[in-house]
């Protein structure tokens, strides 16, 4: 049930971003050019995911425990460090270039467009080369929250 769950939600997602057409990185790139063709859907796209999550933590939160799993797993810290800021900068340089972010790219996969392709095999390449650099990984410093 867990495994039936999870691809669901993979899909209500993949569809969302589809239809919001997310998955065009032209759209996402006209959001970035302010002096240009400026496009403000993403606002509307992220202010729509912001209410969601904010319902859907309400919700989520109030239980004692969630459906599937002994407890909630969340980061440790909630400090604000090199590593979170460097990250972000590095997602935002990328996404900013590219038009694609890991959440919009994998469900264009689907599109067969090679620069989908191109974009989703650097992603993986810095995710396995970040847990490679002993400074960059994350994991050992990582502990899951019981709530």
């Amino acid at each position: 049930m867990k495994l039936i769950a999870t691809y669901l939600i993979g899909v209500v997602f993949g569809v969302g971003i589809s239809i919001s057409g997310m998955a065009n990185p032209a759209k996402v790139l006209n959001f970035f050019d302010i002096a240009g063709e400026w496009d403000p859907s993403l606002i509307l796209v992220m202010g729509g995911a912001l209410i969601t999550t904010l319902v859907g933590y309400k919700l989520v939160f109030g239980r004692n425990a969630p459906i599937y799993e002994p407890h909630f797993y969340l980061p440790g810290s909630r400090s604000i460090d090199a590593k979170l800021v460097g990250g972000s900068a590095v997602f935002g340089i990328g996404w900013g270039i590219s038009g694609f972010c890991p959440g919009g790219a994998l469900p264009a996969l689907g599109t067969g467009r090679w620069e989908v392709f191109v974009f989703t095999i650097a992603l993986v390449a810095g995710i396995f080369l970040a847990r490679l650099l002993p400074n960059f990984s994350v994991r050992k410093e990582a502990k899951a929250a019981r709530i």
